[in-house]
């Protein structure tokens, strides 16, 4: 996976982390936990606010 699959990120995060609100999540630990991401193979350094957002907002609608 790379920063521009954001579904597929929330989707597996949502897999990963069933037990966590998306909506509370510090954007510290979410980019945390999609570098640590088994499938993840991008630029760790290339994960900005906006994709952050992205991703965060995919999973809390993934979680509904």
């Amino acid at each position: 996976m790379k920063w521009s699959d954001v579904t597929a990120i929330a989707e597996a995060l949502y897999d990963k982390f069933p037990d966590v609100d998306p909506t509370n999540v510090r954007f510290v630990d979410l980019h945390n936990w999609i570098v640590d991401l088994e499938d993840f193979d991008d630029d760790h350094k290339r994960g900005g606010e906006k994709v952050l957002e992205a991703i965060q907002q995919a999973w809390i609608d993934e979680a509904q």
